[in-house]
């Protein structure tokens, strides 16, 4: 598995991060098993939410490994705050307490990455800055970043906190390219061209940032898989053509087309299915031509203007 450095910070992680989010429909036994292969393939980098599972999903996570000192050193966790039910909550004492349950859960005494899930409206960026410098003093986190955050929310942040963000997740797959086609659509009249997200791809390598794709087999918000789906023909050959001439997989060749992007990106892969997990770290092996990636990109359904 390549390495990926995160955001310029000197840290290293697999250029594949395994999301947790699921986990907590798992055994003990079977998330074990879901853990140590992703190690085994070269996964080390590990991604978590306070509200996935309800928190069961850390807390399964902690138990399945029966997390000691040798086994955490293996690992980069990353964990998000800010989601409660019916709200976002950027307030300091939510930060703070978000942590600690993540921490208990987690058996850990640190965070390797802190992130705010999704913005909060009701932000106030000098409390987000306490609630770093408290966490950051403390050896809690070391490092933190965002999710679903546009160039100008991460500005005001940067304008208050003194460490620097290092990553953004974001949704991005081959059927999901709006930050992508709106850098390809430069001053047109269709809707390609709209620019919905404040330029946060450009704005993202101009600032050291490392996106972190979510949902990387997505089309839509969570509509469905477009490997494999029959709504889809055009794309499937060309990933089964691709994957036929790499001696691999389509899904392999999905996230390649992810990786191919000179946008230093991680993409976060939430299966809890091992022969999955076996062919998406395929995809590190995977260099896309320029003229296949753009070939991928063409068969997705998009026109090159």
């Amino acid at each position: 598995m390549n390495k990926v450095e995160l955001g310029k910070s000197g840290l290293q992680a697999s250029e594949i991060s395994l999301g947790c989010m699921r986990m907590d429909q798992l055994s003990k036994q079977d998330a074990n098993r879901m853990i140590q292969l992703a190690l085994d393939l070269g996964i080390d980098m590990f991604d978590h939410a306070d509200i996935y599972g309800g928190g069961a999903s850390e807390q399964i996570f902690a138990d399945a490994i029966q997390m000691n000192p040798s086994i955490r050193s293996k690992m980069i966790l990353q964990t998000k705050c800010g989601i409660r039910k019916g709200f976002f909550d950027f307030s300091k004492k939510h930060i703070i307490s978000s942590v600690e349950g993540s921490l208990e859960r987690l058996k850990t005494d640190y965070i390797d990455i802190l992130l705010l899930h999704r913005p909060d409206a009701l932000m106030e960026p000098e409390e987000v800055a306490e609630a770093f410098n408290e966490l950051k003093q403390s050896g809690k986190v070391r490092y933190f970043g965002v999710s679903n955050h546009n160039p100008m929310q991460i500005e005001l942040l940067k304008k208050y906190v003194d460490q620097k963000l290092i990553i953004n997740q974001l949704q991005l797959s081959l059927m999901f390219t709006p930050m992508i086609d709106a850098g390809l659509n430069v001053n047109m009249k269709h809707d390609p061209a709209t620019v919905r997200d404040g330029s946060i791809l450009d704005y993202s390598r101009l600032n050291d940032m490392t996106i972190q794709p979510w949902s990387p087999f997505q089309y839509g918000f969570f509509e469905g898989v477009f490997v494999d789906n029959e709504k889809f023909p055009e794309l499937n050959k060309k990933l089964q053509d691709y994957a036929d001439q790499y001696s691999t997989n389509k899904s392999a060749i999905a996230i390649a087309w992810i990786l191919r992007h000179p946008g230093n990106m991680q993409p976060i892969i939430g299966t809890m299915n091992h022969d999955r997990l076996k062919q998406i770290a395929e995809a590190s092996k995977v260099r896309l031509t320029r003229e296949e990636w753009y070939d991928l990109y063409r068969a997705a359904g998009n026109t090159l203007p």
